[in-house]
């Protein structure tokens, strides 16, 4: 079931979440490799969540976050920790929710299109695995209960994935 579909049966934003976290969790089901993880969990974000023009993973390399799996435009491939708001996030170890990235400084603009942001950090325990990155083109677009969701699905990836 789809956020809009949930939405036009009168279904809340956190039951949306619960819908898109039980979906990763049965994508995941029998598959440990963190790479079609994340791929199966960007496309299921894609298609689930309205709004987006960006939405994927940037994976930890222990110098750089890199590229990873996503859906949307071409992006920028590598990531300074403390750079932008994927660098920001990592570094931070903290979700980082921008309603408007033209104010956010040093943002790095790869669509610019892209008004707001929402960036969740991937953490095993303390260990940075990267993070995950979702954009839109309004502005406002992502909020506390957006935060939650993106988390708890975030965590899902990690509890459900390797991570050597």
């Amino acid at each position: 079931m789809s956020f809009e579909t949930l939405k036009a049966a009168g279904g809340s934003k956190a039951e949306a979440y619960a819908v898109l976290h039980d979906n990763a969790r049965a994508v995941f089901h029998g598959e440990r490799d963190p790479i079609a993880n994340a791929a199966n969990l960007s496309s299921l974000i894609w298609h689930a969540l309205p709004d987006l023009n960006w939405a994927g993973f940037y994976l930890w390399n222990g110098r750089q976050l890199v590229l990873g799996p996503f859906q949307g435009k071409v992006a920028c491939v590598r990531i300074d920790l403390g750079r932008g708001v994927c660098g920001t996030a990592a570094q931070e170890r903290r979700t980082q929710l921008v309603i408007d990235v033209h104010a956010f400084p040093g943002h790095i603009a790869c669509d610019p299109a892209s008004r707001s942001e929402i960036v969740v950090p991937l953490l095993l325990g303390e260990r940075l695995l990267g993070v995950l990155d979702l954009d839109s083109p309004l502005p406002a677009r992502f909020d506390d209960e957006d935060r939650r969701g993106l988390e708890g699905v975030a965590q899902a990836w990690v509890e459900c994935s390797d991570h050597p």
